[in-house]
C-alpha cells in the first residue's frame, strides 16, 4: 500500500493465538522441559567437579599443575564441535548410552570442565591459605574447611560457572542432534525447526512464539543472578 514504510508494526488486533498453537504442541512443550533436565543436570555436573578439582589443583602442591591445567583446557579448545563428534559418538555408543539425556549431560560435563576448572582455580587461588589453616588450627578438618570456609569465598566464581555452562548447554544444537534419536527426548534446540515447512520456509508467527518462550529461561537466570548476587564478586569471609 502507499505510504507503507519499515516502522514499528504493532499487531492489530492482540491476539495470544500463536501461544495457544504451541502449546497445543506437545513434541515442542516437552523439548522445553527436556532442555531444562539436560542443561540443570550439565550445570551440577560441572559446577561440583570443577570446583572440587580446582580446588584441588589450587591447594595441592602436585608438580607441573599449572601445566596440567592449561594442557586441557587447550584440548577442550582445539578438539571441539563437529571435530569430536565421531569419536564422542563412538564412545557414547560404546557405552551404550545413544538416545539417553545422560550422554548429552556427560557429553557437556566433559567439554566444559576444563574451562571451568580455569576459571574457578583463579578465584580459589586469590583466596590467602590462612583462610582455611586458621579454620584447621581451631580445630576444623579440611572438609570443614572447604565447606565453611573457601566455599562460601569462591561462590560468585561457581555463579559464574553456572551461568555459563546453563547458557552453553541451553543453546547448543549439534550435540543433542546427534547423540539423541526419539522425539521424546529432544531438546528445544532441535525442536525449534519443527515450525518450519517441509519446503524450509519458516512458520514466522509461530516460530516467534516458540523462539520467546525458549529465551525465557535464560533471561529469568540472569535477573535471578542480578538480584540474588547483583555481580557483586566479592569474598564472603566476614569479621
Amino acid at each position: 500500500m502507499p505510504g507503507q514504510s519499515l516502522g514499528l508494526a504493532m499487531p492489530d488486533p492482540w491476539t495470544l493465538a500463536n501461544f495457544v498453537t504451541v502449546f497445543g504442541n506437545g513434541f515442542a512443550v516437552r523439548a522445553l522441559w527436556n532442555s531444562v533436565l539436560q542443561s540443570v543436570g550439565g550445570v551440577i555436573l560441572v559446577g561440583a567437579t570443577a570446583t572440587l578439582a580446582a580446588y584441588a589443583l589450587s591447594r595441592s602442591s602436585l608438580p607441573g599443575k599449572g601445566a596440567v591445567t592449561y594442557i586441557l583446557l587447550l584440548f577442550s579448545s582445539v578438539v571441539s564441535g563437529s571435530a569430536a563428534m565421531v569419536p564422542i559418538f563412538l564412545i557414547v555408543s560404546a557405552a551404550g548410552l545413544i538416545d539417553t539425556h545422560l550422554a548429552v549431560i556427560l557429553t557437556f560435563a566433559g567439554g566444559l570442565l576444563p574451562t571451568a576448572m580455569f576459571i574457578l582455580r583463579d578465584f580459589i587461588d586469590s583466596i590467602p591459605k590462612s583462610y582455611e589453616e586458621s579454620a584447621m588450627v581451631a580445630g576444623a578438618s579440611p572438609v570443614q574447611a572447604f565447606f565453611d570456609v573457601a566455599l562460601p569465598v569462591i561462590r560468585p566464581g561457581i555463579v559464574v560457572i553456572v551461568v555459563w555452562g546453563f547458557v552453553n548447554i541451553w543453546g547448543s544444537f549439534l550435540i543433542p542432534f546427534i547423540l539423541l534419536r526419539s522425539d521424546t527426548n529432544m531438546p528445544a534446540s532441535v525442536a525449534i525447526y519443527s515450525f518450519y515447512s517441509e519446503a524450509g520456509t519458516p512458520i514466522v508467527t509461530l516460530l516467534a512464539a516458540y523462539s520467546l518462550l525458549y529465551s525465557l529461561p535464560v533471561i529469568a537466570l540472569y535477573l535471578f543472578v542480578s538480584w540474588k548476587f547483583g555481580f557483586r564478586f566479592f569474598g564472603g569471609i566476614k569479621a
